[in-house]
C-alpha cells in the first residue's frame, strides 16, 4: 500500500505502531496521544486542515483527543467518496477579530462561497465598496467594525485593509493549485499589461488591476487624472490607495492598480470592482501543484 502511494507522490513521514495489547494499558495505544506527542506541540500541527481517518471509534476518539476533525470511513455504506469530497473540497475559510484602541474589527471570509456577504463598517460608502470586492470575487464577505469615526474614517478603512489581507493570507493556506496571478502579470515594481478590464454600464473608465499571490507585499497605485473629489459620501478618496496598499502588505500581494480619468465615484468603484475580478482569477484553484519554481510561496 505504500508503494502504490509512493507511486502517485505521496509519502509518508512515519509510521506510528503501538506494539501493545490493550490489557496491557499502554499511553500509545489508540485513542490514547502518546505516539503522537510530538505533533501535539505548538505550530507544528495545522489543526484546521488535518484529519484522523479510521474505521472505528477509537480512531474518532483519537481525533478528539488530538483537537482535530475525523472522518469515519464505513464499510456497509462505503462512504469513501463522501470523504474524499470532505477532504479536496473543503471550504477556504478565515476569520480574524482584530482590536485596538481604534478599532474594533470581525471578520471572516469564505472563498469558495458567493453571496451573503454581511458588511458594516459605519461608512456606507466604505461597504458598498467592499461589497463590490466580495461580488466581483465571487466570495462570501462578512465585517463588522467599530471604529472611531468621530475622529475620522482614517482607522476604520486602515485596520479593515489589515484585516482584510490577514483573512485573504489565512484563508489561502499552502496556496497549492491556485491560478495565482491576476489578469495581468505583476512581479514587483514591473507590470506586463495584457489586457484591461471590460468597462460596464456605469463606467467609462479604464482600469487595471495586476496581482500576484506572491508572499511579496507590494503595492504600485496610479491615478492617470488624479481623484477631481476630495470625497465620495463618507470616504476620502485618499484612503483608496491607502486601503489597497495596507491589504496588500498584509496579505503578502504585489498589486498594481491604474484606473484613468473620468467621474471619481466611477474611478473608485472601478479600482474596488477591479481588484475583485482580478482576486476572483488568482484565487481560482487549478489543481493541486504550487505555483512556483522555488517551490514556496
Amino acid at each position: 500500500m505504500l508503494n502504490i502511494f509512493a507511486s502517485e507522490g505521496i509519502k509518508f513521514e512515519e509510521v506510528l505502531i503501538c506494539p501493545h495489547h490493550p490489557h496491557e494499558n499502554c499511553e500509545c495505544r489508540k485513542p490514547k496521544t502518546k505516539l503522537v506527542t510530538k505533533y501535539l506541540t505548538s505550530g507544528i500541527l495545522d489543526k484546521e486542515n488535518s484529519y484522523v481517518i479510521g474505521d472505528r471509534a477509537t480512531d474518532m476518539e483519537l481525533a478528539t483527543n488530538m483537537g482535530i476533525s475525523g472522518l469515519q470511513y464505513n464499510p456497509q455504506s462505503n462512504n469513501w467518496l463522501n470523504i474524499v469530497d470532505t477532504l479536496i473540497n473543503k471550504h477556504r475559510t478565515a476569520h480574524i477579530v482584530r482590536n485596538t484602541k481604534e478599532t474594533k474589527i470581525d471578520l471572516s471570509v469564505d472563498l469558495d462561497a458567493a453571496g451573503g456577504s454581511e458588511i458594516s463598517t459605519g461608512c456606507g460608502f466604505f461597504d458598498h465598496m467592499l461589497d463590490q470586492i466580495a461580488t466581483h470575487a465571487g466570495i462570501t464577505l462578512k465585517v463588522k467594525v467599530d471604529g472611531d469615526l468621530h475622529v475620522d474614517e482614517h482607522h476604520t478603512i486602515e485596520d479593515t485593509g489589515i484585516a482584510l489581507g490577514e483573512a485573504f493570507k489565512k484563508a489561502l493556506g499552502d496556496k497549492r493549485g491556485i491560478a495565482r496571478f491576476g489578469f495581468v502579470l505583476a512581479m514587483d515594481e514591473v507590470m506586463s499589461k495584457i489586457e484591461a478590464i471590460p468597462n460596464d454600464n456605469i463606467m467609462n473608465n479604464d482600469v487595471t488591476c495586476a496581482m500576484d499571490i506572491s508572499g511579496r507585499p507590494y503595492c504600485e497605485f496610479s491615478c492617470d487624472a488624479n481623484f477631481l473629489r476630495a470625497n465620495v459620501g463618507e470616504m476620502a478618496v485618499e484612503m483608496v490607495p491607502h486601503f489597497f496598499r495596507s491589504l496588500a502588505f498584509a496579505m503578502g500581494l504585489t498589486l498594481h492598480l491604474n484606473v484613468t480619468d473620468g467621474n471619481t465615484h466611477h474611478q473608485v468603484e472601478a479600482l474596488f470592482k477591479g481588484f475583485g475580478r482580478a482576486l476572483r482569477t488568482a484565487i481560482h484553484k487549478e489543481g493541486f501543484e504550487l505555483p512556483s519554481s522555488k517551490g514556496v510561496l
